[in-house]
């Protein structure tokens, strides 16, 4: 007879491993406990770093592109295709680890090498692109992303405007009859669970802009830009996208795709499971294990690890989450699909070890997961009520000390 099914499907612990690296973990210490487990490998990501990844331990083809980084040095990007389909990754283009020496450029980063990947894309004849825009460095309302499809952002004198989110104010002209025409004759998803619009207290500049290092001087002069551009688009095209849910997105990258490139909006998670064809493997599964970094309230709003949840339970499968820390209570677990939750920092409560033992720590939580949640070892006489949040006793964890 056959073993068990298992789905490890978890998202990337920042800073720390990639999805694969904590499927992986995961897996070892399952088949510590299971040596007959059926697992399936299924890395996820939810529109950031590590989405052309996991496409590509889909069965996509990676294909590598020399493009436009954010400060405007070539780098080395890629996207994946498998021959109608492609994923295209904003951060592999113009993402913050792609920034010199770690120094942030919130007034000058460009999505020109955004614009750039597409049309590679476009080159290899897919018919639907998958945008996914989480992790960029730009605040630069999309305007790079055109430029590399071939539109002209001019000044009032005829020269091309300076890029980034510091130039938006000098646009004068937006001429879009260079725009590569393929790029209306094929499906654009934009694959995003941010929601904000482009403008305000809740757009790219003021929330998205500190994290790209923007004071509150940049980002008034961001504001001031995308003011302008917004009002410049909506004046070309007819159709003014700046409150559109997911316009803020990328640092409005998000704005550009809906308003000039007549993009769809998707959660990114969503879009993410149909391409790793994650329903055929959770079909019929024991259980299925996600996870990210940290789960905290953010999580509930869109994060790989609840829409992995969601899917599980829409095909009657538990599902459990690993995580580098854990925020969320008993309460908010439950509702959010979880049957239970194990943390790096439950076996060792040095982050800095967490980090740097991650591997271990989460190869020890595969084997606890095994006995505890798959057949014959798991617990049926449960209370339903009984604390989610791994409570119970655990053998000794892994030496993280030497």
């Amino acid at each position: 007879m056959s073993g068990p099914r298992i789905v490890l499907a978890p998202d990337k612990f920042k800073g720390s491993l990639t999805a694969a690296g904590v499927a992986d973990a995961v897996a070892d210490g399952i088949r510590r406990v299971r040596p007959d487990a059926d697992i399936r490998l299924v890395p996820v990501a939810d529109g950031g770093e590590g989405t052309v990844d996991a496409a590509v331990r889909a069965g996509f083809d990676r294909v590598p592109v020399e493009v436009c980084g954010p400060t405007g040095a070539w780098v080395s990007a890629a996207f994946a295709h498998n021959g109608s389909v492609a994923v295209v990754e904003a951060a592999a283009a113009c993402g913050l680890a792609l920034l010199p020496d770690g120094v942030p450029a919130p007034l000058t980063a460009t999505s020109l090498g955004v614009g750039q990947l597409l049309r590679a894309a476009l080159d290899l004849g897919c018919r639907t692109l998958v945008l996914g825009v989480g992790g960029s460095a730009c605040t630069d309302g999309g305007a790079g992303l055109l430029a590399g499809l071939g539109a002209d952002l001019l000044r009032a004198d005829g020269r091309p405007a300076d890029p980034g989110g510091g130039g938006l104010t000098d646009i004068a002209y937006l001429d879009l009859h260079g725009l590569d025409p393929r790029s209306h004759e094929v499906e654009l998803v934009l694959a995003s669970d941010v929601d904000h619009p482009l403008l305000g207290n809740s757009g790219a500049a003021a929330v998205f802009g500190p994290q790209k290092g923007a004071g509150a001087r940049e980002i008034s002069a961001l504001e001031a830009g995308l003011t302008h551009w917004a009002r410049l688009v909506a004046q070309r095209t007819g159709f003014d996208a700046a409150d559109r849910p997911g316009a803020g997105a990328g640092g409005g990258i998000g704005f550009a795709a809906l308003a000039v490139l007549g993009a769809r909006r998707a959660g990114g998670i969503e879009i993410l499971l149909d391409v790793v064809d994650f329903d055929r493997h959770a079909r019929g599964a024991d259980l299925i294990v996600t996870g990210e970094g940290s789960l905290d309230a953010q999580t509930l709003h869109g994060k790989a690890p609840a829409g992995v949840a969601a899917r599980a339970a829409a095909h009657g499968v538990p599902a459990v989450a690993v995580a580098g820390r854990q925020l969320l209570d008993d309460k908010q677990l439950r509702a959010a699909g979880f049957t239970a939750a194990y943390a790096l920092t439950d076996l060792e409560p040095d982050p800095r070890r967490c980090h740097t033992h991650a591997p271990e720590l989460l190869t020890h939580h595969g084997e606890h997961i095994a006995r505890q949640h798959l057949p014959p070892s798991r617990a049926h006489d449960r209370h339903p009520n009984a604390p989610l949040n791994r409570r119970q006793p655990t053998p000794r964890p892994p030496d993280t000390h030497h």
